[in-house]
């Protein structure tokens, strides 16, 4: 198994480009199997959940290619209404299939998805809308089975205790675009992933109006054709590179995004003293650099978009850290995602938990540890923090990493960062009793 090694205390600086957004990419798979036709997906980003979703629709007959580095081909002329649960497991956003099976299929057996370690995530809400459209679903050894023979257009409210569902929505968008009829989606999320979902939909010839509000309307159609799509640039790269900058006070450009996307973070960046400026006339890129005076400690509650994002918590959690004063972070989304606090505890940083509030002393000297990652954003967060700690920090599990971040250790090396893969015996043996 492969660690990372991060020499801290190193300011970055130079250019980063930002990868397609696995958040849009994936629904964007399932959404491939809506026709019988090819479909191309552009600007997708290389990692361990793409390829996972590439298995299982290969796996439910799709002819799925790579015909280019970041480009797939997804052919699914013949498809079977049961992916495997060994792939499935592997994966939390394989359960998007069930809008698109049903919908094509008119029936599903989807494996339930397994357990998440920032907190409980059920599906209750995918199935509330797909029973509200006239599916009839059981539950059988794991297996979510779905009759959606007689599925119909219905008046939907898709929201949940913590705000709107993203991947619910994309599920309620895919099972209503071949359902003739008008469904109406209320409390729909309005994330930029939801939106560019509909963008390939309606290139597919979906009806679909309303996206990017809380009031989706979908005119459902009898058949859908295959389309070409790129992906939208992943918002919560970006956003990670631009704290990676504010940690180590660094001054880096962040290209091919869309900086509309970035939402409430952008606000708190800017009103805790990280610039952001525009560079060039298409507003792809920002130049990020910090207030000459020194940061200031900031207030963030997590909210679905265009709220500050629950998968910027722990990331902003490792910026507060080098911030003197005050930082006070409330988790609104998902409760209980504050795993990575006490491996930044090993690493020197000063953060009490209050309920669902973090509470950082910034400013307080950070040291290089060995840490575990216990998901994709505390694994950002974690590398974030050993670029300022003094020493070398030691990063377990980066597995998570390769989740949902493109080359991300090489990024951060052309931007001047000492970070490397290395495997787990280059772990100092003084280093190896308190991992285990």
């Amino acid at each position: 198994m492969e660690l990372l090694r991060i020499r801290g205390k190193v300011e970055i600086s130079g250019d980063v480009f930002i990868s397609g957004s696995k958040n849009a990419a994936l629904p964007q798979f399932a959404a491939a199997l809506l026709t019988d036709q090819e479909t191309i997906l552009e600007n997708v980003p290389d990692l361990s959940d793409i390829r996972f979703m590439g298995e299982i629709l290969t796996q439910l007959g799709a002819e799925v290619t790579k015909p280019a580095f970041n480009t797939w081909k997804i052919r699914p002329a013949n498809i079977q209404p049961n992916p495997p649960y060994e792939l499935v497991r592997k994966m939390r956003a394989s359960i998007c299939l069930l809008g698109p099976l049903v919908a094509r299929l008119k029936r599903a057996k989807v494996p339930m998805p397994g357990g998440c370690v920032i907190g409980h995530r059920p599906i209750d809400l995918h199935l509330l809308a797909l029973k509200e459209m006239g599916a009839d679903i059981s539950l059988n050894q794991g297996i979510v089975e779905i009759d959606g023979s007689r599925l119909k257009a219905a008046n939907l409210f898709i929201g949940g205790r913590h705000g709107s569902t993203v991947t619910g929505t994309a599920n309620a968008i895919m099972a209503s675009v071949l359902t003739l009829g008008t469904t109406v989606l209320d409390g729909a999320a309005c994330e930029p992933e939801i939106v560019d979902l509909c963008e390939m939909l309606k290139k597919m010839g979906a009806q679909i109006s309303g996206a990017g509000s809380h009031l989706i309307k979908i005119k459902g159609v009898e058949k859908l054709k295959g389309c070409t799509h790129r992906v939208i640039p992943d918002r919560i790269e970006a956003a990670t590179y631009i704290m990676a900058a504010a940690i180590t006070r660094g001054k880096i450009t962040v290209n091919g995004i869309n900086p509309t996307h970035l939402g409430a973070f952008s606000k708190v960046m800017k009103d805790s003293g990280i610039l952001l400026d525009e560079v060039n006339i298409k507003k792809d890129a920002l130049f990020v650099h910090t207030r000459p005076d020194g940061l200031s400690p900031f207030e963030i509650i997590t909210l679905p978009y265009p709220g500050f994002p629950t998968d910027l918590q722990a990331q902003a959690c490792a910026l507060a850290c080098t911030i003197p004063g005050l930082s006070i972070l409330t988790e609104r989304v998902y409760p209980s995602r504050f795993m990575h606090i006490p491996e930044l505890l090993r690493m020197g940083a000063e953060v009490s938990l209050e309920g669902a509030n973090a509470i950082v002393r910034g400013g307080k000297p950070m040291n290089g540890a060995p840490v575990m990652a216990s998901d994709l954003r505390a694994s950002a967060a974690l590398i974030l923090a050993g670029l300022i700690a003094e020493g070398e920090t030691w990063v377990h599990r980066i597995y998570h990493l390769d989740r949902g971040y493109e080359l991300f250790d090489q990024k951060l090396r052309n931007l001047g960062a000492e970070v490397e893969r290395v495997p787990e015996t280059a772990l100092p043996p003084s280093f190896r009793s308190p991992i285990d």
